[in-house]
């Protein structure tokens, strides 16, 4: 019986070019300059190879804002899932994390946002996103006595007004000309903490 090979096929090896490529170019352009002819030369494919993977540029910024907020949610759901870590250790991991991204995907998170209300299929990957992370903070809020219901004071409406504010803090200061990343974690977890801890 052979073993299974855990290295990527030649398509995901290609389709993670593409995203690469897209992140590299957002850099440098807008996404209303970015052309699929673009994308496909950065990653060395042809265009109609891109096709095979994407319909069109707003399909690929959605695919980068997906493998992006994984990260984030990686991190979030291993503190959750760790009934040892008390829950306001449990936020500020998951806030660090949340700054990590911006500062290594910016320029991704800063497209999301920009263009998630223009473009559908952006704005459904963005909002999920940050939706899915808001059910993950649920649970940290929860385990810090924060009961769920109906009410407006509720676990899941205030980890998803949080989380929100989360995301619009960490762009404002990704955005700002000289925007400190680590000042807006440290508020966003004083916000997180009072909140918690009343």
């Amino acid at each position: 019986m052979g073993r299974r090979s855990a290295a990527p096929s030649k398509g995901d090896l290609r389709e993670r070019a593409l995203l690469d490529a897209a992140e590299e170019l957002l850099a440098h352009t807008s996404l209303e300059n970015l052309t699929v002819e673009a994308i496909a030369q950065k990653a060395g494919i042809s265009r109609g190879s891109l096709y095979f993977y994407f319909g069109n540029k707003h399909e690929v910024l959605a695919a980068l804002v997906e493998r992006t907020m994984r990260t984030i949610r990686a991190h979030a759901d291993a503190t959750t899932r760790d009934d040892s870590v008390p829950p306001v250790v449990a936020m500020e991991r998951a806030v660090r994390a949340t700054e990590e991204v911006w500062r290594d995907h910016g320029t991704v998170m800063r497209a999301a946002v920009d263009y998630s209300a223009l473009h559908p299929v952006v704005g459904a990957a963005w909002d999920e996103t940050v939706e899915r992370f808001a059910l993950t903070m649920t649970q940290v809020l929860r385990n810090a006595g924060i009961p769920d219901g109906d009410g407006p004071d509720s676990a899941s409406e205030l980890a998803s007004a949080l989380c929100w504010m989360t995301e619009r803090t960490f762009y404002r200061a990704a955005c700002a000309a000289h925007g400190d990343l680590g000042r807006a974690s440290t508020t966003i977890s004083e916000i997180w903490r009072r909140v918690m801890t009343g």
